[in-house]
């Protein structure tokens, strides 16, 4: 499958995290990712046809899926607690424009030419105007400290993204691994810095969603698009994924699209175009 629509499957599932998280707000954060991590390593098993040999990686590879699955949520965890939410989300929004500009650091034979950068940058504006003005308030720019880890998260998913190309290749069920682990590291999370809940039937099917979904299926589909794709354009693809969160928070809230979002799929949607030409 061409590696383009397989990222945009990943971005699809990723723009209903939104919406999901604000159904169980009222579950505890990393009790949620761990559970949800849980469920989505179960993915593994028909796509390894029950072969657990395709689940095994080196140490070396497991501490870089744990890297990323695991310490991305939960630095971003901490910045939406400790800083606006609308702001921190748009730093974390960083994370396409990391994998543009960081790919000829990371993997050998990249360049950038001059449209990626261009892109990259109104790619992000697109981003930024898609989730500020899909706000009604609490917009203000007010310096918090954990715009700090926001940032950190950002160049975690982006570096674990490009660093994914550099190790020993291993087959895209090993993700089931990392899931399994960072599912596991999150509840320990919860055990320790979190109350205990208790979870109603609703709760657990919409975490089954959410496992199978943007915690889960999404990891997949982006492993398999970058093992297959450019990843300077699956980065600059990815500034869809704010849009589109937006957009569906606003749907599902009965609200029409503003003036800034529909601006913000023009430039994002016209970034990603001038991104995934060739030559």
């Amino acid at each position: 499958m061409n590696a383009n629509l397989l990222a945009l499957g990943a971005i699809g599932l990723w723009a209903s995290l939104a919406a999901l998280g604000v159904a169980l707000s009222h579950v505890p954060p990393f009790l949620l990712t761990g559970l949800s991590l849980l469920v989505g390593s179960l993915i593994a098993l028909p796509l390894s046809r029950l072969d657990l040999r395709q689940w095994r990686v080196p140490a070396s590879t497991l501490a870089l899926g744990v890297y990323g699955l695991f310490g991305y949520h939960f630095l971003l965890f901490i910045a939406l607690r400790h800083a606006p939410p609308v702001q921190a989300n748009l730093v974390n929004y960083l994370w396409p424009l990391g994998i543009v500009v960081m790919a000829p650091w990371f993997l050998p034979g990249v360049t950038l030419a001059r449209r990626h950068v261009v892109a990259a940058l109104v790619g992000f504006a697109g981003a930024a105007l898609a989730i500020l003005g899909g706000r009604s308030g609490g917009t203000e720019a007010v310096w918090a400290w954990g715009y700090l880890p926001a940032l950190a998260s950002a160049f975690m998913w982006s570096s674990y993204s490009l660093m994914t190309q550099r190790v020993k290749p291993f087959p895209t069920a090993a993700i089931g691994t990392f899931a399994l682990v960072s599912g596991g590291l999150s509840l320990l999370c919860h055990a320790l810095l979190e109350p205990s809940v208790q979870l109603s039937a609703r709760d657990l099917a919409l975490i089954a969603v959410l496992g199978l979904g943007p915690l889960g299926g999404a990891f997949f589909l982006w492993d398999a698009a970058l093992k297959r794709g450019d990843a300077r354009q699956i980065g600059v693809l990815s500034f869809l994924t704010p849009l589109l969160s937006t957009l569906t928070l606003l749907v599902l809230q009965g609200q029409r699209p503003s003036w800034s979002v529909g601006a913000a799929a023009v430039m994002i949607v016209g970034a990603a175009v001038v991104a995934t030409r060739r030559g």
